[in-house]
């Protein structure tokens, strides 16, 4: 790829982006659908797509490239003094990071475990975790919804699935809010926690290549090879890391976004206690209005692109801001506020394309049993007398809280 002259950045993103993303929104709205600035931390430019035509022409865009190989060689000859972190190679070959025909190798085997009716068929088992993880909130005034709930559910949820230990969650979920959640404050913490899930996915992938269960992880690691998709070794990891990060993170953010959505809007709160079959609608809702996706992974131009009137030259990078998109004003009326019985109708919260989230699904259902039993359960449930605003998770893919006390009577 050849260096091209870039654009002067409209601003530097600082770090209460985090607290307040659509402050941004809005202002950036003013200048354009697209827009070229400059972010925090890695300082590497690149543009932002933040119009809803736009984006979702974007996410569907073949000649925005998403191959892990061609991506780092962005960065890297955008920031020469970066460090690749070696432990992130292993776990980044899925399918979110590669292009056809890979990717259409990598989806098949995997979506036949996220069809309506495979997901349909966990209903059941949802439910009785849904039950239980309430049961233990019982008697208690107050609880964070996150640990209590948010997380319990949907990390139960897809080890179950995949076939990894419940006991091995805290690993697992501290190595994530290193890798992508934000947390990590040094490159070395980030090294660190990529070397550790990669090695403990790969002892995982050992583990059920010996002794196979019924679970998904023991299906990938045995699918036939009569039609050459087998997985190689690092395949094998890195689907493991996607579907055991992707498979809960997502859906803890939105449980969480969409009853803080509620809390802070009473009435839609009411209507939806005295309508539960209403929970599917206001799920699409929370989905479009806050959703626990902020942008989508990285892309990358493969050649000179031109979107929303803008010219993106060949070897930049583009983020396509999802939030944004969602509450852009030209596409969603009253895009601002929440109306749990509106038309949520096209959000891309799970995206658009080849690339949309093969669990969503899973995630709605989750979403739809939890909100359905926790509204239930719980008739006071309210906002917490003692809490503070909320910290938010620094990270321009995940958009979630780090804990949401509430008060439960």
């Amino acid at each position: 790829m050849v260096d091209t002259e870039a654009p002067t950045p409209i601003e530097t993103v600082a770090e209460d982006f985090f607290s307040d993303p659509h402050a941004y929104y809005r202002r950036w709205r003013e200048r354009g659908p697209v827009l070229y600035v400059e972010l925090p931390r890695n300082s590497v430019p690149g543009y932002v797509i933040i119009g809803y035509e736009e984006g979702r022409a974007a996410l569907t865009d073949s000649r925005l490239r998403k191959n892990v190989h061609g991506l780092l060689a962005v960065f890297e000859r955008k920031n020469p003094a970066s460090r690749a972190n070696p432990g992130m190679f292993d776990l980044s070959g899925h399918m979110l990071n590669t292009d056809p025909p890979d990717h259409t190798r990598l989806r098949k085997l995997v979506n036949k475990a996220f069809t309506a009716r495979s997901v349909a068929a966990l209903r059941p088992r949802i439910q009785e975790l849904t039950d239980g993880l309430l049961d233990a909130m019982e008697g208690r005034d107050e609880v964070d919804l996150i640990q209590s709930f948010a997380v319990l559910l949907p990390v139960t949820v897809i080890c179950e699935l995949l076939g990894v230990p419940l006991d091995d969650r805290e690993d697992f979920q501290r190595w994530t809010k290193m890798l992508i959640g934000g947390a990590a404050k040094t490159d070395e913490e980030v090294f660190a926690a990529g070397s550790d899930m990669s090695e403990y996915l790969r002892r995982l992938v050992q583990a059920k290549r010996a002794n196979p269960g019924e679970d998904l992880l023991s299906g990938l690691v045995h699918t036939s090879d009569e039609d050459n998709d087998r997985l190689d070794e690092r395949e094998l990891v890195s689907m493991a890391f996607l579907l055991l990060v992707a498979g809960h993170e997502t859906t803890v953010n939105l449980i969480a976004n969409g009853v803080r959505a509620l809390l802070h809007n009473p009435d839609q709160l009411r209507a939806l206690r005295e309508d539960p079959d209403g929970v599917p609608a206001a799920v699409e809702e929370f989905l479009r209005y806050d959703g626990p996706v902020g942008w989508a992974t990285t892309r990358f131009t493969d050649e000179p692109v031109r979107i929303g009137g803008v010219d993106i030259p060949e070897g930049e990078l583009v983020y396509i801001a999802l939030s944004a998109a969602n509450r852009d004003p030209e596409h969603y009326a009253d895009a601002e506020a929440v109306r749990t019985t509106g038309d949520a109708s096209g959000h891309l919260a799970f995206g658009h394309g080849i690339h949309y989230c093969v669990g969503a699904p899973l995630a709605r259902l989750e979403a739809d049993i939890a909100f359905r039993t926790l509204l239930r359960r719980f008739p006071d449930l309210g906002p917490s007398a003692t809490a503070s605003d909320p910290i938010w998770q620094p990270s321009f893919l995940i958009h979630g809280m780090t804990a949401f006390p509430v008060r439960l009577r």
